[in-house]
């Protein structure tokens, strides 16, 4: 079946929306080059994830976790922004999409141009580490040198507490603050855009279902089926950045 007659649909419906929401997941940063997580070949089939216990109380595993992070073996930063984050960013700029929550750690969103304010990281960010005691923010130039220098692991230069790439580790509590922040954007928006995530990660995967309950049209945009297509006003099985291309063109 062609998918042209639904990327009609998905410029209307976003045409049509007032308040819009953008959720994003892996698929949308894949076509930049950074590996999902789950699929055969991601990341977790490459290499196990280090628990976030495992990291605070075994300094072997800390020392394994920032060889990792230095060396890029996750491959999560580093990358450009596509054509669907472009798009993204153009809904935004327009004033059309009030908010981006992310599943995604790569920094993407924010280098295409989206207001840090506007985007909502429900997993972190793997461009800067912070503190577990006091939350100072730590860029990660600065604690390669001492690593690949002297074999240091890093602690806070604030308070010379334990100090994390801010992402959120298995095990790891969700960030109570963004959480909230999503709930509030997911319950004041009119229209509701997945772009590129299985769903299948909670909780963060229940804010599409929260949305669409409380009366918000849903749109799923997203290579393989979801649980939820079901629920969803339209439904495209695509590549995203053609399809948000197409639905959002540069003007």
């Amino acid at each position: 079946m062609s998918t042209r007659p639904l990327h009609a649909d998905l410029a209307r419906l976003i045409a049509d929306a007032r308040r819009l929401v953008v959720f994003t997941g892996a698929g949308i940063s894949t076509e930049s080059g950074i590996p999902d997580f789950r699929s055969p070949g991601g990341v977790w089939s490459q290499m196990k994830p280090i628990y976030f216990q495992d990291f605070v109380a075994d300094p072997a595993r800390r020392r394994e976790a920032w060889e990792r992070a230095f060396s890029g073996r996750a491959g999560w930063v580093g990358r450009e922004p596509n054509a669907g984050h472009d798009a993204v960013a153009r809904l935004v700029a327009q004033g059309k999409a009030t908010h981006v929550i992310t599943q995604n750690v790569d920094n993407l969103h924010q280098a295409s141009g989206i207001p840090a304010d506007k985007i909502i990281e429900l997993h972190g960010n793997a461009s800067y580490a912070t503190c577990l005691e006091c939350a100072e923010r730590h860029e990660l130039d600065a604690l390669k040198v001492g690593f690949l220098k002297a074999g240091e692991i890093p602690y806070c230069r604030a308070c010379g507490g334990l100090v994390k790439v801010a992402t959120i580790s298995f095990g790891q509590a969700m960030p109570i603050e963004p959480m909230a922040r999503a709930e509030a954007a997911t319950l004041g928006c009119d229209t509701f855009l997945v772009l590129g995530s299985s769903l299948v990660v909670h909780p963060a995967a229940g804010f599409p279902l929260m949305a669409r309950q409380n009366g918000a049209r849903l749109i799923i945009v997203n290579r393989e089926p979801t649980d939820l297509d079901g629920y969803a006003d339209l439904v495209l099985h695509d590549e995203i950045g053609p399809a948000m291309t197409a639905a959002v063109p540069a003007n």
